[in-house]
């Protein structure tokens, strides 16, 4: 059993020694093989490589893909009129040298990154201190994104390499500083609320026009309907009054009659109306000529 167990556990320490050899290396990355701190070796080809089992060697991975580095603060520059604007860009770059990269400027690609921010703002900075804002917005902006790309190629190949490859520099936003927009606004909005007012009171005066004219027209029509009116009454009561007296002509008893008649009729209008009166007056006269008339014999 002890000699079992002594032969499983050299088996499992040399599978785990072997592991320690062999690594594989991705397509997206190189290689790199370290002897006591030292390059020993870059792979660039993917694949499955050995080495010597750690301390002796060690490996580590740089990515060999397109990388994107964004701007990552927002202080405004200064163009050839002073102005100050804030501006987005980014960087398409690539590790394309590892030795160099390592000695020059760092074990990953944060290093890289951070130093080269540094340089492509500075390259922004000096060249958009050379140009205006119309130039930072029109068909000029290529050329300046060109500049900066060659003043950035010529850092990074500089004396010391850096291993990096830039492949592009692209501005994608270039605005004022937050209190020029600011003011900016303001002004635009403080325009739009003055003809905004001056639309409002052009429509209120159309308005008072509008219903000015309408009320003139409205007592206009009232009053000639109301002269039309009385026209047509007028005339109605002169051939009610003319029908009223050629009848009354041809019997004055019964004009006398219907007259009374009318008169009781606009006095008696309500079941609550008294009056007091002489039986003997005139007003009764109609009254007791009909019951003088339906107590007379018959004959």
């Amino acid at each position: 059993m002890n000699r079992i167990g002594f032969i499983a556990s050299s088996i499992l320490v040399l599978l785990v020694l072997l592991s320690s050899t062999l690594f594989v290396v991705d397509q997206r990355q190189f290689g790199v093989v370290y002897a006591l701190g030292q390059i020993k070796q870059v792979i660039t080809e993917p694949g499955l490589n050995f080495k010597l089992p750690p301390p002796f060697q060690n490996v580590s991975y740089i990515d060999k893909r397109l990388l994107t580095l964004s701007s990552l603060d927002t202080e405004p520059m200064l163009t050839a009129e002073k102005q100050r604007v804030v501006i987005d860009w980014y960087v398409r770059w690539r590790i394309s040298d590892p030795q160099a990269y390592i000695r020059n400027v760092g074990l990953d690609e944060n290093a890289g990154a951070m130093q080269l921010n540094r340089v492509v703002r500075n390259a922004f900075q000096e060249n958009i201190n050379k140009r205006t804002v119309r130039d930072l917005i029109s068909v000029r902006r290529e050329a300046l994104m060109a500049d900066v790309q060659r003043e950035v190629l010529g850092v990074v190949k500089g004396a010391k390499p850096w291993g990096v490859d830039v492949v592009d520099v692209r501005i994608t936003r270039v605005d004022y500083v937050e209190a020029i927009t600011e003011s900016v606004y303001r002004r635009m909005e403080a325009e739009r609320k003055r003809v905004a007012n001056e639309l409002r009171s052009t429509g209120t005066a159309e308005g008072e026009k509008i219903r000015a004219d309408a009320d003139r027209q409205r007592e206009v029509i009232v009053a000639n309907a109301y002269r039309d009116a009385q026209k047509i009454k007028g005339e109605g009561d002169a051939q009610a009054a003319a029908a009223y007296s050629e009848a009354f002509g041809r019997d004055p008893q019964f004009a006398q009659f219907y007259r009374s008649l009318d008169a009781y009729k606009q006095s008696f209008n309500k079941k609550s109306d008294v009056l007091v009166l002489d039986p003997s007056s005139d007003f009764f006269r109609a009254m007791q000529s009909s019951g003088s008339a339906g107590n007379a014999p018959r004959r």
